[in-house]
């Protein structure tokens, strides 16, 4: 399995709290928009939160997310495979759901078919200010 090498840039429209969760992201896959609110009972955090779409095959780079970030991942379809820092290698359905720490290193993420397509949703508890919110590894 090759990792794919083009990045694609998210809607603009959304505005810049996206614009760094195309960052880990290759051609393979598609990040959209899905939602995003500033949460009014605790000041400073917004809630976020992205379709991650891998075709058959479709890999993400490694990467780590905005340091304030919580992530809880929902598998809408198909089969992903996940693996953060410290934690076994693991393969989840649709229906199964992973969260990842703020600070966590997301060393694996990718469809396990050769041959189907695969979806989560990723949603995010984030700093309001926090603009970057998926960084590849250097």
């Amino acid at each position: 399995m090759k990792p794919k090498c083009i990045l694609l840039p998210l809607l603009t429209a959304i505005g810049m709290s996206f614009a760094g969760t195309a960052g880990a992201h290759g051609p393979a896959d598609m990040v959209k928009p899905n939602f995003s609110q500033v949460l009014p009972n605790i000041p400073g955090k917004s809630l976020v939160a992205v379709e991650v779409s891998y075709p058959p095959g479709g890999v993400s780079l490694p990467h780590r997310h905005a340091q304030s970030a919580f992530i809880y991942a929902y598998v809408v379809s198909g089969q992903i495979v996940s693996q953060v820092a410290g934690q076994p290698e693991r393969i989840y359905g649709p229906g199964e759901s992973f969260h990842e720490i703020p600070g966590a290193h997301h060393l694996i993420s990718r469809n396990a078919s050769e041959s189907e397509p695969a979806k989560l949703l990723a949603v995010f508890v984030v700093d309001a200010d926090d603009k970057v919110l998926t960084t590849p590894d250097q």
